[in-house]
């Protein structure tokens, strides 16, 4: 065997060694790549499920909501009707009352004035 023989042995065993380098590196990345495809389901199997019980307590809050609108306009309803209760009733007898106060503070002073 002559020197470009040698020479070309050489080359080919540093080929293979190359090629088995390659190849370890790629199945390591094929591994990693399938770890990767495996967590990426696992998240969105996961996100599916939060998706979906978000979607349920939104519909929870919405109808929490609802309640607490309808709770809102019967409180602000009650607050109305007590506001003229109070201006019917402060119509009804505070009037009366003024005017007999003003009754009985006149019969007095006239009552005061004879008495004088």
């Amino acid at each position: 065997m002559d020197l470009a023989g040698i020479a070309g042995l050489i080359a080919a065993g540093a080929f293979a060694v190359l090629v088995a380098f390659t190849c370890v590196v790629l199945l390591k990345a094929a591994t990693v790549l399938t770890r990767i495809a495996d967590s990426v389901e696992e998240i969105s199997a996961s996100a599916a499920g939060v998706v979906k019980e978000t979607g349920e307590t939104l519909g929870e809050v919405r109808h929490q909501l609802a309640k607490v609108d309808l709770v809102t306009t019967a409180a602000a309803e009650t607050t109305t009707n007590i506001s003229a209760t109070t201006t019917l009733i402060s119509a009804t007898i505070a009037r009366p009352l003024i005017k007999l106060a003003a009754f009985s503070t006149a019969v007095r002073r006239v009552i005061l004035r004879r008495d004088a």
